[in-house]
């Protein structure tokens, strides 16, 4: 087990760990960082103010938004002559949010993902493709910082070239790869088309985040690559991946406590809940250096897992993301995540798990449709087969989400494919009357 002793730390030991740490990055981000040591000094709290745990409550959150406000620098801890690497998210409006590295920053990357790659079994015998992309966006670093800190040989593809990457599974004898599951689906699927056998091939595990997922999804992948998937956390606002992951065991992912310190809290109220509650997760960074980062809302849901893991790492665990908070759609008063669209898609044969979910407001009322597309061997049916599975999927869907969608079929590979994070929600309800009609 990689950092073994780190990761099988007792639990009173940790949170003493946890303690100090904390205690010196809120005195650091106080002289460092005039962002922090105003809201500490609003909410009349001080270097030394914190003798606690549960004090950390008394911090005041931090927002996307808050961090849009201070770009570029306004969250630097150090000099920008500390600073060896940034990284910044990969947002479709705003500015973005900088993520500032030193040498150690970058050091303590590479541990953590090394820790995710150790959990989900690899060693350095392994030959692992990082098709995650490289560049501003922290997947693909992530990947590769933690290979080579484990010692496996990392073969740094990025993403996009999936014939290419296909002929390098092939050629080197890839075992574990590393991507966005809507990627991982899309090589299984250009595989097939190539007759590429990659069941039959070396390839043992995949290591997959930046875009949720549902297990239905985990067990298509696993299926058609013939691996072990394993679920990876991370953003780009602490740190990139490596902040949790899931073990063998796959019950929760863990999160590395020792630099990342957990919360779950009630979205509206902002009140700590306790653990097995469900709620938006919030995070700490207590040992990053460029960016620290205090009680940052991820809008992120799930809940803490306190229970004892078989593993043997004693970190809490957060189950799998079961949606977002800002990706939640509401629809004629009922709250509707994706996630949920996409765990009944993968349920029903004869589809594919390529997927739009259209919104649009006729009149007063919010309309939900949702395109996907049908197999190949559906193509090929009577309409009539066609509209009874449209209506079987529509019967689902009201079922999982307590309002009425419209299903419309697509032609197979109809939908765009995406090499990176999927696109999977178009909402027209801000666009001028005249606009809702176009593409």
């Amino acid at each position: 087990m990689w950092s073994e002793a780190v990761q099988t730390m007792p639990r009173e030991q940790l949170r003493e760990l946890q303690l100090r740490r904390l205690q010196t990055l809120v005195e650091i981000v106080h002289e460092r960082v005039p962002f922090y040591r105003d809201r500490l000094d609003a909410a009349g709290l001080r270097p030394g103010s914190v003798t606690c745990l549960d004090d950390l409550a008394r911090i005041p959150f931090t927002s996307k938004y808050d961090m849009r406000e201070v770009f570029p620098f306004g969250l630097f801890a150090v000099g920008r002559d500390e600073i060896v690497e940034v990284h910044m998210s990969s947002g479709t409006t705003g500015k973005p949010v900088v993520g500032a590295y030193t040498r150690d920053d970058v050091a303590l990357w590479g541990e953590v993902m090394a820790r995710t790659l150790d959990a989900g079994g690899l060693g350095s015998d392994d030959i692992m493709q990082v098709a995650y992309g490289y560049g501003l966006f922290t997947g693909g670093l992530g990947g590769h910082y933690g290979g080579t800190t484990l010692g496996v040989m990392t073969l740094p593809m990025s993403s996009g070239n999936t014939l290419r990457q296909l002929n390098t599974m092939q050629d080197f004898g890839t075992t574990a790869l590393a991507c966005t599951p809507s990627y991982a689906l899309f090589i299984a699927e250009y595989a097939r088309e190539h007759g590429i056998d990659l069941v039959a091939g070396p390839l043992r595990a995949g290591f997959f985040g930046a875009e949720p997922w549902c297990e239905e999804m985990r067990a298509d992948i696993e299926a058609k690559l013939g691996i072990k998937a394993y679920d990876i956390y991370g953003l780009t606002e602490l740190i990139g991946p490596g902040v949790a992951a899931e073990c063998g065991e796959q019950d929760g992912l863990h999160v590395f406590e020792d630099h990342f310190y957990p919360e779950i809290i009630d979205s509206e109220s902002g009140a700590v809940l306790p653990a097995g509650e469900k709620g938006e997760l919030v995070l700490t960074t207590l040992t990053r250096q460029g960016t620290p980062v205090l009680r940052y809302r991820t809008r992120d849901i799930t809940y803490l897992i306190d229970e004892p893991c078989p593993c043997g790492r004693t970190s809490r665990r957060i189950h799998r993301l079961m949606g977002r908070n800002d990706d939640m759609l509401i629809i004629r008063g009922v709250n509707v995540f994706p996630q949920q669209v996409e765990e009944v898609l993968l349920r029903v044969e004869g589809v594919e798990p390529y997927y739009r979910i259209i919104v649009e407001r006729e009149g007063v009322m919010d309309t939900l449709e949702v395109e996907v597309e049908m197999a190949e061997a559906l193509f090929s049916d009577e309409v009539k087969v066609v509209l009874a599975l449209e209506r079987r999927i529509e019967h689902e869907l009201r079922l999982a989400l307590g309002i009425q969608a419209v299903v419309r079929l697509v032609n197979p590979k109809s939908i765009e494919r995406s090499e990176g994070k999927a696109k999977r929600i178009v909402d027209r309800r801000s666009l001028p009357t005249g606009a809702r009609s176009q593409g």
